[in-house]
Order: C-alpha cells, then structure tokens, then sequence
C-alpha cells in the first residue's frame, strides 16, 4: 500500500509537471527525493536498494549530470567507511573489540545504565578530537561484543540504546570541537573565506564544548527515563577474568593505534611536517597493512580477502544514494527555494528565527548530508542575517551545531548509518527514538544559543 501511494505521487508529479519549463527539474527532484524518503522511512525495498534509484532516475530525468552521480558514489568518505569497516573487522576477526568491551564494564561496573554511561561518556569524548565516523568505527565493534556475551537481540531496550549511544555520542561529542564533525570546520572556513570571520580552536569550544555535554545528559536521563527498571540489571556475564593479550591481538591494536594517532594529530603533523595526508587515505592504509602484516600462524596474514564478505557493502551504497540525493536537491534549486522562504522574515524576534533555521537544519539534515546542508545553507543564513540586527555568527553557529544533531535515519548522518549497519536496528527503532531526541535538540539548540551565542 505504501509503495503504491508513493509510486503514484511519483509519476503523478513527472507527468503533471509541464515538459522544458525552467522549474521542470525542481519538481523532478521533488519527486525523486519523496520516492525514496518514502522507501527509507516505511523499508519497502531494502534502504540499500532503495540508495540505488538515482542510478535509473537522476538522469533520465536531468536532475543529475553523471559527473555528478559518479562524484556521490565515490566520494571520499565511501573509502574512509570501507578502511574503518576493514579496520573494525579486523577488530572482530582476533577479538581485539571483546577485550576492550570487558575493560569498558571493568570500569563503570556492569549494571546496564552504567555501561550505558561508559559508552555515551567513551563515544563523546573520544569524537571531540577523532572525526565523528572514525569514532563510531571503533565502538561499534565494542558495542556488539557486550550485547553477544549476554545474548542480547534487537527485542531489548537494552540493545537498542546501547547501539544508540555509539551513533549519538560520536555525532554530539563532535559537536564540542573545531575538528570534531567536518560540517564544523566547513562553516568556519565558509565565513573566513566570503566574510572575513576568524574562528579559533579555543573560542569554538566554548560554545560546542558546554552544548556537547548538555545533550549527552539529555540523552542518557531520556535512555535511563525508558529503561526503567531494566537499567538496575546487571550483566553477569560480564564478570569474567581478565584475559591475557595475544600476539595477533597486540599486532591488531598497533596497527589500529597507530591509524587513530594518525586521526588524531593530522592537523599537528601536516603543520610541522612536509606530508599531507587525508582521513580516508590514513584508513586505506591500515586496511592495506592490515593484508601485509603475518599473523602468529604459519602462512597467514592478519586479514586474508575472504574475510572482506563479512563487510556491510550495503551501507556504502547507502551513504552514497545520500550523497547522491543531496546534491539533486542543491542543483535543482530546492534547498535554496526553501532558504530564500526566510528572506521575507527579517523582522522577526531572534527566537523565532532560531527555532526556524535549527529545526530546517536538524530535520533537513535527516535527508541530506550535514555537509551539503550546511555549505548551501550557511551562505544564505549569512546573506540573510547581514540584513537583520544579529551576526552572522549568532544564525550561522546555531545552523552548525544543529546540523550533528540528526538522530532519525541511518542516511542522517555517518556514525546513524554505521550502526545501521551492524543488522541489529529496524529503521522505526531508530526513527522513534530519534524523532523525540530531535525535538528535544531544536529546544536545547535554540536556548542556548539564545543565552550564550
């Protein structure tokens, strides 16, 4: 029933819309995007098939040249995701994430709102100096390794928040810092460069920094608030004695220390040395190494090819149809049709202007990249807001900082999509709990900024 209400407004809206007008590709677009915004939301097909349709709409239809369609599907990120997938099956294959897992409920005690905490608390810290994607990389792994030792599945409130916590720690701790979430570091240089605006490591975090740890609280009382009881249980599995290191894990754990120093410092290291290097090429190296360097067996290796058919492929076609999407929005005209919506409001109070932009920003960017929102609509936040009384840092900062707080659906954001991808979350499960965290994101957003921007 849903794939026919959609279909039908699909062709309803290519056939209705008269042919070589100059608004002919942005209802096309429309209509592309409500198709597959419909299959994401409701799974008619598989959202990895349904990441596929711009591959046999986009240019038939004209919305997308194949340049285009080519750059979305092969977008660097793509190979940032396949090296840290190879990196965290690496993890997986030698037990390096079980290790880890068991130190984690070591240390915050293994009561389930506890190891909740310890992950939130782990996940945010760690992507407010690694990028948001390479920390959910990492902890997606450690996360699975609790729920198969207590033989937890998706029917657990337990599971779901847990899997939750890695995506939402990793897109709310990248919130506190320059470095912590591309779309931060876009909007600084897009002021820099077009209006002059110099923003430093320090002055970022004293907006992100308090922001990322409100919305952390929020999410682990809003958690705690759903798992009731639950909460109180302790993993008893998870009293188990510790386990000695071995070889093969101790080669796994350098070659994976190694790539997250590497993360870590670029910035530092690219200054002060003649090399120049990218995230994504830093995780194609490890995955690289990972093939190279022997195992403790005779004639074996730490990863062997026939080990990749355990990699979620899926999801890479995933963030490309999102990448994909994106841009057909953005050349079509719609994102900015719907930016210009604001140019009639300029003598509107502050907070009703920040409730508007924040909301577009956090349910925008569930469809779009938080890339792509934020480098077509910081532009025209700025034009808009050098015609009002405020800054333009006090529209554009909000608009960013709200643009990691996407919390709904896997193609929202890169940390949303890796844990997809682990099989063990329904897209409504995901949907559900992130549509009330969005909410609470837009109120949370929009008073701070009000109080402290």
């Amino acid at each position: 029933m849903i794939a026919a209400v959609g279909l039908f407004t699909f062709l309803s809206i290519l056939f209705l819309t008269p042919k070589n007008d100059e608004h002919t590709t942005f209802w096309y677009a429309i209509a592309v995007a409500g198709l597959m915004i419909i299959f994401w939301l409701f799974e008619v097909v598989p959202i990895y098939v349904t990441a596929l349709f711009p591959f046999v709409l986009a240019i038939p239809l004209g919305v997308l040249e194949p340049s285009d369609l080519t750059a979305a599907y092969g977008h660097r990120y793509i190979y940032l995701f396949f090296g840290g997938f190879v990196l965290s099956l690496a993890l997986e294959k030698w037990h390096v994430h079980t290790q880890i897992a068991e130190a984690i409920i070591r240390l915050v005690g293994t009561s389930k709102a506890r190891i909740l905490l310890g992950f939130l608390l782990s996940t945010g810290l760690l992507s407010m100096w690694i990028s948001n994607t390479a920390t959910s990389l990492m902890m997606l792994p450690m996360a699975m390794a609790i729920l198969k030792n207590i033989e937890e599945k998706n029917q657990s409130r337990f599971s779901i928040f847990l899997l939750l916590s890695v995506a939402y720690g990793a897109s709310i701790g990248g919130i506190a810092t320059l470095v912590g979430s591309p779309p931060n570091i876009l909007m600084a240089s897009l002021l820099e460069k077009d209006y002059g605006i110099e923003i430093s490591f320090l002055e970022w975090m004293k907006y992100g920094l308090p922001l990322s740890l409100i919305m952390l609280a929020l999410v682990y009382l809003f958690f705690i608030l759903l798992l009731g009881k639950e909460g109180k249980e302790k993993i008893d599995s998870a009293k188990k004695e510790k386990k000695k290191w071995s070889s093969n894990q101790k080669r796994v754990i350098l070659i994976f220390s190694s790539i997250v120093f590497l993360w870590s410092f670029r910035s530092v290291l690219t200054y002060y040395l003649p090399i120049n290097y990218s995230d994504e090429g830093v995780a194609v190296l490890g995955a690289i190494l990972l093939f190279f360097l022997p195992g403790k067996e005779k004639d074996t290796k730490l990863l062997e090819w026939k080990d990749t058919q355990k990699l979620p492929w899926g999801i890479l076609i995933l963030f490309g149809g999102g990448m994909a999407l994106a841009k057909m929005l953005e050349i079509n005209g719609v994102i900015s049709e719907l930016a210009n919506v604001f140019k009639e409001y300029e003598t509107l109070p502050l907070y009703l202007i920040l409730l508007v932009l924040v909301t577009i920003s956090i349910f925008g960017t569930e469809i779009m990249s938080n890339m792509a929102l934020v480098s077509v609509f910081i532009p025209v936040v700025a034009s808009f807001a050098l015609k009002t009384d405020y800054s333009i840092l006090q529209l554009c900062l909000p608009v960013t900082l709200a643009a990691s707080c996407a919390f709904m659906l896997p193609v929202g954001t890169p940390p949303n999509a890796i844990v997809f991808s682990s099989g063990m979350l329904k897209i409504n499960q995901m949907a559900r709990t992130g549509f009330i965290l969005n909410v609470i994101g837009v109120l949370i957003v929009v008073i701070f900024s009000l109080l402290f921007i």
